[in-house]
């Protein structure tokens, strides 16, 4: 195990399932403190002790939370720090692929509110707790289908029309322009944001999406995320893409700073956050 990792607590969303897991297993391989995270307590009790059983690492603990909910987003946040006094890694993993269009008990349609509205609460609910912890890292999981992501703002949510693909595009491209404005909110601190394609990997959301789509492992799609959460060459690195642990470019759309400016906005009112 690496010495400096387990100094680490790291908090991974959606690690009861595919990349999230897999992230949560190569990190917790390397000696780190890892919050794992679902909506399901038994499936997640037992990822926690098929993890340690694997690893031999015996700092490993399982919080339940639904990210359809504010609410248990805000609970999330809150049960994190109450029980730890430093957070030095947050990977915002955990995604969903609706084919219709459905609403939260927020009234917000659920890829919007999953993918990106939980992603960005919890972030800032948490923020405090990392500027204080050494050199902390914000790991955002988005996708290359970004590229087919628009912002219509008339439509942000499927109101006029729906299509479950372009729903979850779009929220992959939010993703992006939230990692690129936090990382510059972040100037000056200590604590980098990042967000990056992990690969077309075979897992339950690929299927939801695409269908049989020959995608490589959950292994291979982890391995970004753990880079750019335990890597030193990594440190002081932010407001980038990466694609196979190399920061490449993102789309067009995602650098316009307007639009940067009012998906923020937006999203302060749609969470109540200030």
């Amino acid at each position: 195990m690496n010495s400096k990792m387990q100094e680490q607590t790291i908090l991974v969303t959606g690690s009861t399932d595919g990349i999230g897991k897999e992230t949560a297993l190569q990190l917790a391989h390397k000696g780190a403190e890892v919050i794992l995270h679902g909506r399901y307590k038994e499936k997640g009790l037992t990822v926690q002790e098929e993890i340690r059983h694997r690893t031999g690492n015996g700092s490993l603990n399982f919080i339940l939370a639904d990210l359809t909910s504010q609410h248990q987003v805000r609970d999330l946040a809150a049960e994190v720090t109450e029980r730890y006094d430093h957070l030095n890694v947050l990977i915002n993993n955990a995604g969903t692929f609706q084919s219709q269009r459905t609403l939260t008990e927020d009234g917000l349609e659920t890829t919007f509110a999953v993918n990106y509205l939980a992603p960005f609460l919890l972030t800032n609910e948490l923020l405090d707790m990392m500027k204080r912890s050494d050199r902390s890292r914000i790991v955002n999981v988005a996708s290359i289908a970004h590229w087919n992501g628009k912002l219509d703002w008339g439509n942000l949510q499927g109101e006029k029309h729906y299509d479950g693909f372009e729903a979850y595009a779009t929220s992959k491209l939010e993703s992006i322009l939230f990692t690129y404005t936090l990382a510059m909110q972040l100037k000056g601190t200590d604590v980098t944001c990042n967000c990056l394609h992990p690969g077309v990997i075979m897992t339950k959301l690929l299927r939801a999406g695409i269908g049989d789509f020959p995608g490589d492992t959950p292994e291979s799609g982890a391995k970004t995320s753990v880079y750019l959460a335990s890597s030193p060459e990594f440190k002081g690195i932010t407001g980038q893409y990466f694609q196979d642990a190399k920061p490449v470019r993102s789309s067009p759309l995602s650098y316009d700073r307007s639009d940067q400016e009012r998906l923020w906005q937006i999203s302060k009112i749609l969470t109540g956050w200030d």
